[in-house]
């Protein structure tokens, strides 16, 4: 992909599957008289591009970053881009208990990349 390096397109791929994936899971919450039906198969459709993205992040990133590496990425940037999801277009507000679970999910992150000698 272009010689980029390897954590730029696991993370850009990583970022590009969790908008679709976002909006497949909770887009759907602003169109609540759409029959559930339909908000399912419009959902399965977002779904699919998500995993064209995802599968290959996982891919292209393993061996750079190992396996929970990889999964503790994706909660951090799924969570990221929910948080501006959810402030920008279901015009929620996130709270101070949001930014603490938020932060408390970061520090797992941290124990999770941090190198122990």
């Amino acid at each position: 992909m272009l010689n980029l390096p390897v954590p730029v397109v696991t993370i850009g791929l990583l970022i590009a599957s969790n908008i679709f994936m976002t909006f497949a899971w909770y887009g759907h919450l602003k169109y609540k008289s759409a029959s559930l039906v339909l908000v399912i198969l419009a959902s399965w459709l977002i779904a699919l591009p998500e995993y064209a993205l995802q599968v290959p992040a996982n891919r292209i990133g393993h061996g750079h970053f190992s396996a929970a590496e990889l999964k503790t990425m994706q909660e951090v940037i799924t969570l990221t881009v929910f948080a501006i999801f959810s402030v920008f277009y279901l015009k929620e507000p996130l709270t101070w208990n949001h930014a603490v679970g938020f932060a408390f999910i970061a520090l797992g992150a941290f124990f999770i990349f941090h190198k122990w000698g």
